[in-house]
């Protein structure tokens, strides 16, 4: 194997990666510093010329493993000083071997599936050459419409937190200069998860302690779970685009958080100040970024073109570039890259292999919602079936189910609901297999009487409906997060056949099931569960498998509910069953009064369709006996709190114990109810177990009216249960001493 030349170029008596970086920095050239700097897209037409002379620091999208070994040798070899490339690609949930969506992942609340997954997609991805992704997107999102929710983790910042902090350390490995590690990037910084309306590259209003509170607390747990990477989001936050923000860059991310690595733009996020009205040229808007904190540049090419201006000119001085340089530097030497620059795939296991596909396969299970099972239709019985009936576009469909953002995934390997199916029950059950649609948008009929014919001669229909892939991600958003298409038509025709149906939906959001919820006998949100999504689907509907998974985002009941999420606030006229009146419910000559309203709305109440970390199961779980180790703890200390958790019915089956607390008094007003602690237990039949929970005085922080960070003393409210409509209460005193 090939080995760079310039790696001993620096004295070997000076091994840590700072010293290095420095070492380097002081040989390097203005054009070479800014070189660093610089990240191009991959198949540029000058690329190989550009990198030797060392005009680039990163190059992105490409994966074939010649050609990166190529840019790289370029880059050790022929550049004057030796520097290697990060190689940067988007790998959100997998490489080659897809797992569920980061939405569906989070609906595991497992933290070891979590950092499995992105350890798999790590191995893969390097490979191939790529050492450094754009991953975990841990932006708090509590708006469904926003196409980017389907790469997200959720509503929660404690959820979001944990399971962001699994993937830093599931991509980066316990070594970061081990050939298996990738860098990890922390991305969107930060707010892009509040656009206005749900809309892409949208502009974000959020109050600072909110900010705070809610949005940032997901980026410090990746930093310090070690994310080496951050990357500065598209949108414009408080007036301000997140690529000139020099409040989040340099006051929170540097100074008050120590961050040393290095921050990326988002893709020609820093051309883009020009559009927002936020600079005035290209100039001024590399002035800016740079200014910011915004050490490398992706894909446009301002800082190439106008830094060496603004350093002459003085407007812009050499050692603040010398710091945006170390900092690209620092991680290059962290990664190894100058001992190992080269890939060579031997080193590697072979891409999608049984284990990566078991991995998939148990995550996708997990990953999987029973959102509703009446009369226990669910587990199908392969011995008591004589025929069923499978309904849909995308039970056949193995791209789709790998979801959004797969640029290397490809569907020849996924294994599908329908072809699972085929293999679950054999010849045992006589299968119907009926897509009745051409896609999921599709608005022609054309297949339903063969669908509905088929469903009437059999025992069950189980129907998977839900979102093409094209449906989420960036840049597809959605005004109305019905079913498309005619879904809704055909579920409503195949209902009153009276055959019970059981409706699997593939989605890459939460969607409005209020007009089809109660025509179905159960539902199983799926979401895009990825290569081994069909055999994982098979396992939960015929009980080889108990659904486990719990809602990482509240469903609405429809789309003029949101925002709608769990941890609101309790308003000075807080709803109540006991306080809301239904639109038809009202006389049409009464008086107009707001004496005894609250805060809902006439059309649709005040609760969701399903709740923050709902789920069902295929047994059934008894909480009791919650006990708290004192009801007084002083600031600085610790509380623990338990419960009982019993297997009450007659299936061995995994269960997500949730710890919610409410702060009933504070220096601003506080959440009904805030997620600090779960744990996934696995209960036999008839086990119990008591599940112990951990509260130190420092989880009850929050930032007040002057943005300080604080525990206050009082009364607090604590919950144990199975979601965030838990089971058991009990109350706590935060004392000051």
């Amino acid at each position: 194997m090939l080995q760079n030349p310039h790696m001993n170029q620096v004295s070997e008596t000076e091994t840590s990666p700072q010293q290095r970086a420095r070492d380097l920095l002081e040989q390097m050239t203005l054009d070479e510093k800014i070189g660093q700097l610089c990240q191009v897209n991959g198949g540029a037409h000058d690329l190989h010329d550009a990198v030797r002379e060392g005009r680039i620091g990163s190059v992105l999208n490409e994966v074939h493993v010649d050609e990166v070994n190529e840019l790289q040798r370029l880059a050790v070899e022929e550049s004057r000083l030796g520097i290697p490339l990060l190689i940067g690609r988007d790998v959100i949930h997998g490489f080659k071997t897809i797992f569920p969506i980061p939405l569906g992942q989070a609906a595991t609340w497992d933290r070891d599936a979590v950092r499995l997954g992105a350890r798999i997609a790590a191995t893969e991805a390097a490979s191939s050459g790529v050492n450094w992704t754009f991953a975990p997107m841990i932006d708090i999102t509590r708006d469904p419409r926003w196409g980017r929710i389907a790469e997200s983790l959720g509503e929660d910042p404690v959820l979001c937190g944990e399971l962001g902090a699994a993937m830093v350390q599931g991509f980066q490995g316990e070594s970061l200069d081990n050939v298996h590690a990738i860098a990890a990037c922390a991305k969107h910084f930060a707010g892009y998860g509040a656009v206005e309306g749900g809309l892409d590259y949208s502009t974000a209003n959020i109050p600072e302690g909110e900010l705070r509170n809610t949005y940032l607390p997901s980026f410090k747990a990746a930093l310090d779970a070690g994310a080496v990477t951050f990357m500065a989001s598209f949108s414009d936050l408080n007036g301000v685009p997140a690529s000139g923000n020099e409040f989040l860059m340099k006051q929170v991310l540097r100074e008050e958080w120590g961050f040393e690595g290095f921050v990326v733009s988002d893709w020609e996020s820093i051309k883009e100040l020009t559009v927002h009205g936020f600079a005035e040229n290209d100039t001024h808007a590399a002035l800016e970024a740079a200014t910011a904190g915004v050490d490398m540049e992706m894909a446009s090419t301002l800082y190439r073109d106008h830094l060496p201006e603004l350093i002459e000119s003085g407007r812009f001085n050499i050692e603040q570039l010398d710091a945006m340089v170390f900092n690209i530097l620092k991680v290059k030497f962290e990664l190894g890259l100058f001992e190992h620059a080269y890939t060579n795939p031997h080193d590697y296991p072979a891409l999608v292999n049984e284990a990566h596909l078991k991995a998939a396969r148990d995550t996708a299970a997990k990953s999987c919602v029973l959102l509703k099972n009446d009369n226990r239709v669910l587990p199908l019985d392969r011995g008591q079936l004589n025929s069923m009936t499978v309904i849909g576009p995308l039970a056949d469909d193995g791209y789709e189910q790998l979801g959004t953002w797969i640029f290397d995934g490809e569907s020849r390997h996924s294994r599908t609901c329908l072809q699972a199916i085929y293999d679950m029950v054999g010849d045992s059950v006589q299968v119907h297999w009926a897509p009745a649609m051409a896609n999921s948008r599709c608005r022609d009929g054309g297949g339903f009487d063969e669908a509905i014919e088929a469903a009437r001669q059999s025992d069950v229909a189980v129907m998977f409906l839900g979102e093409e892939s094209i449906l989420s991600g960036e840049a597809h958003c959605r005004a109305e997060i019905d079913l498309p298409g005619d879904q809704e038509k055909l579920v409503h025709a195949v209902a009153e056949t009276g055959t019970p149906i059981v409706l699997v939906v593939l989605a890459g959001r939460p969607l409005t099931l209020g007009n089809i919820i109660d025509r179905v006998s159960a539902v199983l949100y799926a979401w895009h569960p990825g290569t081994m999504g069909g055999p994982a689907i098979a396992d939960l509907l015929f009980g080889e498998e108990s659904p486990s998974g719990k809602l990482p985002v509240t469903f609405p009941r429809m789309v003029g509910q949101i925002p709608i999420y769990y941890s609101r606030k309790n308003t000075g006229r807080p709803p109540s069953h006991d306080s809301i009146t239904h639109i038809d419910d009202i006389d049409g000559k009464a008086p107009q009064t707001s004496l005894g309203m609250s805060a809902f709305h006439l059309d649709a109440g005040f609760t969701p369709q399903f709740h923050f970390g709902y789920g069902l199961s295929y047994t059934e779980f008894s909480y009791r006996d919650m006990v708290l180790s004192d009801h007084r703890v002083a600031l600085g200390g610790s509380l623990r709190l338990s419960a009982t958790v019993e297997n009450t019915g007659e299936v061995a089956a995994d269960e997500v114990v949730q710890l919610y607390i409410r702060d009933l008094v504070g220096n601003v007003t506080r959440p009904v109810k805030e997620l600090k602690g779960f744990q996934r237990i696995h209960l036999a039949p008839g086990e119990s177990r008591d599940v112990v929970f951990e509260l130190h005085t420092d989880d009850l922080a929050f930032y007040d009216r002057r943005m300080e960070r604080i525990t206050e003393p009082g009364q607090f409210h604590a919950w144990i249960g199975s979601s965030s409509d838990p089971e058991l209460w009990a109350e706590f005193e935060v004392t000051a001493e």
